[in-house]
């Protein structure tokens, strides 16, 4: 099956369709990507945070390189620096964790996970004794030189950003030299991000929808919220063209 994609910014052809590795459970996500590389995508979507890449990288390991079913040029791979990571001296040794974890020689995509950075150190979630974050004062622009040198050296082929509003895109390409190529934000008809996606269409940057179908098992979800998967609209044209919910609304 061939896959859509569109052209980035960067000349680098993305697959359209990608699958997601967020919340993917040890001992099951290396069955997902495999199912996912054998039924045709050629998109997977990681994150060091989400502490399942040495098991992506197994899955990639069995399906992709010499002799495999694809070649490394057939599958886009994307993944993300964490908050904890952002410090300039970071970004690097955290790119080659992941690079080692995936098995691989380089990226597609490294995004910026988010627009702030943690307190350095091995915790995910850096907290302080009443429980709330604890933050680092690094600033982005700072990360994304740091990231900038990461294409330099050929260990990504292009870099991007993950739940950066209007203004700070704006920021980070008044400092630029290498542009972000996409934003991934969350994105469905709950939250369809028309401004935003306006902003990223004028300035030449991709938007990734992560999230596509409304995230029900989301940890903040709140009891008795609306579910997208169960929205009277959705249904009604689901059964129109006789397709699911969930084809409705990725479509």
């Amino acid at each position: 099956m061939s896959c859509p994609c569109i052209i980035l910014s960067s000349g680098q052809k993305i697959p359209i369709m990608g699958l997601g590795t967020w919340k993917s459970a040890p001992g099951q996500v290396k069955q997902a990507v495999l199912s996912a590389l054998d039924c045709g995508y050629r998109h997977i979507d990681c994150a060091s945070a989400y502490g399942n890449e040495h098991e992506v990288g197994e899955a990639l390991k069995e399906r992709v390189g010499l002799g495999k079913t694809l070649q490394r040029e057939d599958v886009f791979v994307t993944s993300k620096l964490w908050n904890t990571q952002h410090h300039p001296d970071d970004v690097e040794p955290a790119c080659r964790k992941t690079l080692a974890d995936l098995d691989l020689g380089y990226l597609d995509l490294y995004l910026m996970h988010w627009p702030m950075a943690f307190q350095r150190g091995t915790e995910v979630m850096p907290r302080n004794m009443d429980g709330t974050i604890r933050y680092a004062d690094t600033h982005y622009r700072d990360t994304w030189k740091a990231m900038e040198m990461l294409v330099d050296q050929e260990l990504v082929k292009a870099i991007g950003l993950s739940n950066f509003n209007s203004r700070q895109i704006d920021d980070v390409l008044s400092i630029a030299k290498h542009k972000p190529v996409v934003n991934q934000v969350e994105c469905h008809p709950y939250l369809i991000q028309s401004q935003l996606l306006s902003h990223c269409g004028d300035q030449g940057v991709a938007v990734t929808a992560y999230s596509p179908l409304g995230s029900p098992d989301r940890p903040w979800a709140v009891s008795g919220k609306p579910l997208l998967l169960e929205d009277p609209r959705v249904l009604d044209i689901a059964r129109q063209y006789n397709k699911t919910p969930a084809q409705v609304i990725i479509k």
